[in-house]
């Protein structure tokens, strides 16, 4: 495909530049998203009443088109990076709070009593045996926050080619050169596709308990439950 690779020279990037700029744009919100919602997810498990008002302003920040966080963020951000990040990060929150809930809820009663009298603090039974257990979903969440902040990053086009990949779109239309917008777009997807699967592998990395294939074992051969393998590394 002739010019795929030719990126115009206002971008002021390469194709990999482009890339690794979009990949910062988009991981780094996903990550602030992870760093606020274990702390405040916990909070929502200690205290049940405080998960549907955090659910409610989750959703309705995520309600906000991106466009009218900029206006509001521009004025102190300027036409940056941050200002396209800080809605990723918001928006990331309404899929990995009620991810990392519902995969800390899901820990057996018992393996947390278990835990408390082993002497595990609330900080340390959380890092260390309820996390642990809760990693599947909480990866699951992270696949769709990620793949959707990835898609998401384009719209930075809209102020001064913060947009990464997305700016192709814009120079498509200004150059006349539809093999730019063909460039964003199979680039943005093989890019999601990519980082989906690398969250997989980081999932299979860390769940060792969970089943790999579909053929069944005896009940000798069977693993023992994922609380227990959790709880015997924590007490290592």
């Amino acid at each position: 495909m002739n010019g795929f690779f030719d990126i115009p020279s206002d971008l002021q990037h390469s194709y990999l530049g482009l890339i690794g700029l979009h990949l910062r744009e988009a991981l780094l919100p996903v990550l602030a998203g992870l760093i606020v919602g274990l702390p405040v997810a916990q909070l929502c498990v200690r205290f049940r009443w405080l998960y549907p008002p955090v659910l409610w302003v989750t959703t309705v920040l995520y309600a906000i088109p991106s466009l009218a966080f900029f206006v509001v963020l521009i004025d102190y951000t300027g036409q940056s990076e941050t200002t396209v990040m800080i809605p990723l990060a918001v928006y990331s929150l309404v899929v990995l709070v009620p991810a990392i809930v519902d995969g800390v809820r899901s820990v057996p009663q018992e393996t947390l009593a278990a835990a408390t009298a082993m002497g595990f603090g609330p900080v340390r039974r959380y890092v260390q045996v309820q996390l642990p257990i809760a990693v599947p979903p909480i990866i699951a969440g992270l696949r769709v926050a990620t793949v959707s902040s990835i898609s998401l990053v384009s719209v930075g086009t809209l102020i001064g080619n913060q947009g990464a990949l997305g700016n192709l779109l814009a120079d498509a239309m200004f150059y006349h050169r539809p093999v730019l917008a063909v460039n964003s777009v199979v680039t943005t997807a093989v890019l999601a596709i990519v980082m989906d699967a690398l969250l997989v592998l980081v999932r299979v990395l860390l769940t060792p308990w969970m089943p790999r294939g579909t053929r069944r074992k005896p009940k000798a051969a069977q693993r023992p439950e994922p609380a227990a393998l959790a709880l015997e590394d924590a007490v290592r």
